[in-house]
Formats: structure tokens, sequence, C-alpha cells
């Protein structure tokens, strides 16, 4: 499918930019990375706020824990002896 789009000549600009730079063949190449990466971030975002909802459900129904120093301490243990143990990290943590 051909597609034709304005840009701004900042946008323009910017996408010769990477071009120019090597790591891209051409602008299409540029558009398709940015539209892959436009489209993971919402996945990305999806999965938030769905962790999001399961979290607020979760206190509805009264199964929260509450914050206290003791649980912050305890949580910051843990995580230094799986850090220390090689164990992997939980993907949900990682950015």
């Amino acid at each position: 499918m051909t597609m034709h789009v304005n840009l701004s000549s900042e946008m323009e600009g910017y996408i010769k930019g990477k071009v120019a730079g090597g790591f891209y063949g051409n602008a299409t190449e540029v558009i398709r990375d940015a539209i892959r990466r436009m489209q993971t971030e919402e996945a990305r975002l999806s999965v938030w706020q769905a962790a999001i909802a399961k979290g607020e459900a979760q206190l509805d129904r009264g199964e929260g824990v509450p914050y206290t120093p003791e649980l912050l301490e305890a949580m910051t243990q843990s995580a230094i002896a799986n850090l220390h143990g090689n164990v992997p990290m939980d993907p949900d943590v990682l950015p």
C-alpha cells in the first residue's frame, strides 16, 4: 500500500538526519520503526493499565496490605537476596 503524508519541516529534517546517520537505509525504515515502537508502547501501556485495574479490584475486595516501613524493609531485603542469588528479575518490575 502506498500512503502519502505531510510532515512538518522539523519532522522531515529529523527523518533525514536518521537516514544520514546511517542507522536507517531510507525514510520508510524510520517511519516503520517509529510505528513499531508506538505499537509496543501501546501494548505495554495496556498491560500496565490491566495490572492497575487488577490491583484496584484487589483493594476493593479488601485484599490490600498496609504499606509500612517494615514491609518496605522486607521487600528490600528480599530483592537484595534475590539479586545476590542470581534470581532472574520479575518482568513486571522491568522498565
